[in-house]
C-alpha cells in the first residue's frame, strides 16, 4: 500500500471516529500522531530557506515598460536529473527562449490538468445529486481572461 493511499484510510478513519465531514489537516495530523502514525523527519534549514526564497521569487512582480503590464520576474523550470528531478529559477528578463518556452507551457499544462480535474470534479457531483440542478463549470476562459487582462487597464486609469 503506497503511503498516500494509507493517508487516505487515515483521513477516513479520523472522519469516521470524530464524525466531522468538513476537516482540518492539522487536526488530522495530529489525532494520526495520537494513534501511532510516524512524523515525517523535518526538512534541513536550507531546505526551508529555499523554499521560502522560490515563494519569495514566485511573488515579484514587475511592469513592463513596453506595455505597462505587470508580469511575474522569476519562472520555476524543471529538469529531470539523474537523482530524480530539479527545479531551478530563471528570471524571464534574463531567460533564454528555450527555457522561458518550457517554463511557459509547463505551468499552462499545469492550469489544463486543474481544468480537467475540475469538470470531473463538477460531473461527479452533478450525476450524485440527480435532484439537484448540475453544477456546470465553464472552461472557455478566453473572455475571462480578456476581462481581466482590461479591467487592469481600467483600474490604472481610475
Amino acid at each position: 500500500m503506497s503511503k498516500t493511499t494509507e493517508m487516505i484510510a487515515v483521513i477516513r478513519h479520523y472522519k469516521e471516529e470524530t464524525g466531522k465531514t468538513e476537516v482540518d489537516m492539522h487536526d488530522v495530523a495530529r489525532w494520526a500522531m495520537l494513534h501511532g502514525w510516524h512524523t515525517p523527519k523535518p526538512k534541513s534549514p536550507v531546505d526551508l530557506l529555499a523554499r521560502e526564497f522560490s515563494k519569495a521569487a514566485a511573488q515579484e512582480v514587475r511592469r513592463s515598460s513596453a506595455s505597462g503590464r505587470p508580469y511575474r520576474a522569476y519562472h520555476a523550470v524543471t529538469n529531470a536529473t539523474s537523482s530524480g528531478q530539479m527545479t531551478f529559477w530563471v528570471d524571464i528578463d534574463e531567460a533564454p527562449r528555450k527555457v522561458m518556452h518550457k517554463s511557459l507551457i509547463h505551468r499552462r499544462e499545469q492550469m489544463v490538468g486543474d481544468a480537467v480535474q475540475l469538470s470531473f470534479d463538477a460531473e461527479h457531483w452533478s450525476l450524485s445529486h440527480p435532484n439537484e440542478d448540475p453544477i456546470e463549470i465553464p472552461l472557455d476562459f478566453t473572455e475571462d481572461v480578456e476581462w481581466r487582462r482590461n479591467g487592469e487597464d481600467e483600474e490604472k486609469a481610475g
